[in-house]
């Protein structure tokens, strides 16, 4: 076996990890963390095969592993305490490299598609109620006590409810890029959609830009901290955990569960999978669809649309 160069695996086989996290990035246009996550993934199988093998994992080494080869490090990952969801993704990291790799023309291991992923437990999104929803973006509850603080909350809040915006995705705009409707989100992955700004949130935006007694420069974050700087997530999840005691919300009721409302909501009043799809980002279907399981009523009504006698 070769020389160890990275990814605990011998120098051809090193190389064609760098390759495939470089593809990653062009042309999948992945972002830094996740790359880091992939590489972290196949680093570890990397080290594994080391122990498993006697020595560094060639291109040779991969294509001869056997189902047993991948079961055993799926055993090993289990022993280390790793839960399905984070085996699941790392056997997916490993999927990818060997999809890669064939694709190629450089190994084949047949091996691989016999063995199963672990199942993951089915969880769906917990959307806050419309009427709590409401209550939550208007950021009156538990009011600051400088107004301009008060309207920042609440537009953020907004921005989260009525346009859908994950929390980094709202904290990340410029006032340049509020001044254009709909709002040109950067999503994960480095992906482009258009979010439409519906009046409530343009309100409470220019309600935030009027109070706000910072320079707000047009390339620069739009929401400040206090002191001056962008604004911490963390504000808004501590506001949240306030909140969560003032309107007897649950544990669920987190920034991010305020974007689950905004897809539950426009679902349960007609909105179209695939509009929805577009406004969260998603770049699958399926991970729009499982809010059809938080909305079974709207399913039940689309049901007697397509199956209605004449």
């Amino acid at each position: 076996m070769d020389q160890v160069l990275q990814f605990g695996l011998a120098r051809d086989a090193g190389g064609v990890v760098t390759r495939w996290l470089a593809a990653l990035k062009s042309e999948r246009r992945m972002s830094p963390k996740t790359l880091e996550a992939y590489a972290h993934d196949v680093d570890q199988f990397g080290l594994f095969l080391q122990e498993h093998l006697g020595g560094a994992a060639a291109v040779r080494d991969l294509a001869g592993l056997t189902a047993s080869d991948f079961r055993s490090f799926m055993a090993k990952r289990r022993s280390d305490g790793i839960q399905s969801r984070s085996l699941a993704r790392q056997l997916s990291a490993v999927r990818s490299l060997f999809r890669f790799a064939e694709r190629n023309g450089i190994f084949k291991c047949a091996a691989l598609a016999a063995v199963r992923s672990p199942k993951i437990a089915h969880s769906i999104p917990r959307p806050l109620p419309e009427k709590a929803a409401r209550e939550v973006a208007a950021a009156e509850v538990l009011g600051h006590d400088e107004p301009w603080v008060k309207a920042r909350d609440a537009a953020v809040l907004t921005l989260l409810y009525a346009c859908g915006l994950r929390i980094s995705e709202a904290l990340s705009l410029t006032p340049k890029q509020v001044k254009s409707n709909p709002l040109v989100i950067i999503g994960k992955g480095g992906k482009t959609r258009l979010v439409p700004m519906v009046q409530v949130a343009v309100e409470a935006v220019a309600a935030y830009q009027d109070l706000c007694p910072l320079v707000l420069a047009p390339g620069e974050a739009l929401f400040r901290g206090e002191k001056g700087g962008p604004l911490s997530p963390r504000i808004i999840q501590l506001l949240m955990e306030r909140m969560r005691g003032a309107l007897n919300l649950p544990d669920s009721a987190t920034p991010h569960a305020l974007r689950h409302s905004f897809a539950s909501h426009l679902l349960g009043n007609g909105a179209d999978l695939r509009v929805i799809q577009d406004l969260l980002g998603h770049a699958s279907l399926s991970s729009t669809q499982i809010y059809t399981e938080v909305n079974k009523s709207h399913l039940l009504e689309q049901y007697r649309k397509a199956f209605v006698r004449s």
